[in-house]
């Protein structure tokens, strides 16, 4: 063999050993998840992490719907909660939808307002009880320092997972979306109000005065609520637990890394940070084959294609004369439709529309015959309908589903109708309109295929960041110092303060010499006059 070709293939073998990550070994791994729909992708992730050969623990409320108590992914270990908090919500919800269907006043949405404040204040007390109960059972605390974790992974939407990062020592890496009082970003990254709209606002990052008043003002209701009725929920646990006490905001910031379940091609451009690891859309994945029966029913619609629709899993049913008026639109569609419902059948229903209690979302997205989604406006459902490139009427309800639509709206990739304003004339309008201009489906698909073209894929990403994590036991070389400085000097409020001064001092002092001279030379003058 020639030198020349054995070069070559030395050169070749080099490449493909460069191109492989880093080996990690099977890491031990500690999860604090969230229930619902946060559970979902924990979960996601989680599949990829044990089919990558990491050993997983999973803590779980006992009477949890969603997270099961024995599974092939992870062992568990149950913790009780004094209320469901599932049931916890369904009041609030209830009440919610009410008053956004009856058009409710500026006094009526300020009560609801503080009403789930208070609602979210009792729910992280709930947490902070049972996490205290946690410490206080020597055979849970033993097997946790027993089993040597590497890291705990959590979602930070309550903050018993991160106090009991500190307490055990060990690196951390957030899923994260929301926080215990809004968007994580705002305590990690520089955030000018200017053009980073607070969550809850309605706002984008076009804003005139007015609407920066506004955000200001959303912005100072978030930092009382985290003051005031979420961060003194925590002070018993971190008190009695952690050496020099502690509080959630700085156990946000010593993060080791931040997987953020959102992106740029979704979510407006605003300053970030070398520990946020973007992943938005990660549970994504190319659709499969539909069930035979869907398949069939999905393919009756010829050209015309399907409408599917779906408000998620809390809403149990909308009112009965709003499913009516929707219903009663779908059957003058020359469309199919697949609606997830689960309130009382509605009467008005054609034999084009479908009831189901479940269907596979996924797919139906990924399959060509779907013209529009109708939706809430969750994040795992806005995040797939971008990856598979459908054009999206969003009916919000709550939380952030209203913000999540508005970036869709402002792409020209879906249309918001809120919910006091559906009625049978305004809904035919709004899927007529995404059905038939072309342009929310071309907007839509840029979104996807932008979304589709990066380096690595979103779930490769995530998991090279905790494997990562696992290599160097933590990755204090990303976190930033400033959490650490006093506000003031995070202003530079005390250098504006001493620059001021000394300017100050010195016009002071030009004042003072110049009329101790015109003093002198008014002296010197009355002395020859004189």
């Amino acid at each position: 063999m020639s030198l020349h070709r054995v070069c070559g293939v030395l050169v070749f073998f080099s490449l493909c050993l460069i191109s492989f990550p880093p080996h990690c070994h099977g890491g031990n791994i500690l999860v604090f998840p969230l229930d619902g729909s946060h559970w979902i992708n924990m979960k996601i992730l989680l599949e990829e992490l044990h089919a990558r050969g990491h050993n997983l623990t999973v803590i779980r409320e006992g009477t949890s719907r969603y997270i099961p108590e024995k599974s092939p992914l992870y062992t568990s270990i149950k913790i009780d909660l004094e209320k469901d908090l599932v049931d916890f919500f369904d009041d609030y919800l209830q009440e919610h939808v009410k008053m956004q269907r009856e058009g409710a006043s500026l006094l009526t949405h300020l009560k609801v307002t503080m009403n789930f404040i208070s609602i979210l204040s009792q729910a992280n007390s709930l947490w902070a009880d049972a996490t205290i109960k946690i410490f206080e059972d020597q055979n849970i605390m033993k097997s946790f320092i027993d089993s040597k974790y590497d890291l705990v992974l959590t979602d930070p939407g309550f903050a018993s997972g991160l106090v009991l990062a500190k307490y055990l020592n060990l690196p951390l890496v957030l899923n994260v979306r929301w926080i215990t009082s809004g968007d994580g970003h705002f305590v990690l990254a520089p955030s000018p109000l200017s053009y980073i709209p607070v969550p809850g606002s309605g706002l984008t990052d076009k804003m005139n005065f007015i609407q920066r008043v506004q955000n200001v003002l959303y912005h100072g209701i978030i930092l009382f609520q985290q003051k005031f009725m979420v961060g003194p929920c925590y002070e018993t646990l971190c008190n009695k637990y952690i050496e020099g006490g502690c509080d959630t905001i700085s156990l946000l910031q010593e993060a080791d890394i931040w997987l953020f379940r959102t992106n740029f091609v979704f979510d407006f451009p605003r300053p970030t940070m070398p520990n946020m690891v973007y992943i938005g859309g990660f549970q994504c994945k190319p659709a499969q084959p539909l069930p035979a029966d869907l398949e069939d029913f999905v393919q009756g619609a010829g050209e015309h294609g399907v409408i599917i629709m779906s408000l998620g899993a809390l809403i149990q049913g909308l009112p009965k004369e709003v499913a009516n008026e929707i219903g009663s639109v779908f059957a003058k569609l020359p469309q199919k439709v697949i609606w997830k419902h689960k309130g009382e059948r509605p009467s008005t229903l054609g034999n084009n529309t479908l009831i189901v209690d479940w269907m596979p979302q996924k797919d139906l997205l990924g399959h060509p015959q779907t013209r529009v989604f109708v939706a809430h406006g969750g994040t795992n459902g806005v995040q797939e309908a971008i990856y598979h490139g459908v054009p999206v009427l969003g009916i919000p309800l709550f939380f952030d589903q209203y913000d999540n639509l508005l970036r869709l709206q402002e792409r020209g990739a879906g249309k918001i109708l809120q919910l006091a304003d559906v009625n049978g004339n305004t809904f035919e309008q709004g899927i007529r309109e995404l059905l038939y201009q072309e342009s929310y489906r071309q907007n839509i698909q840029r979104m996807s295929r932008l979304h589709r073209d990066q380096p690595m894929a979103p779930m490769d990403q995530a998991v090279f960041w905790v494997e990562y994590v696992i290599r160097h036991k933590g990755a204090p070389h990303l976190r930033t110092e400033a959490y650490k400085m006093p506000w003031y000097s995070y202003y530079c409020v005390d250098v504006l303060l001493l620059l001021l001064t000394a300017v100050t001092v010195l016009l002071m002092s030009t004042v003072a010499v110049f009329r101790f001279l015109c003093c002198r030379r008014q002296r010197k003058t009355k002395s020859k006059q004189n």
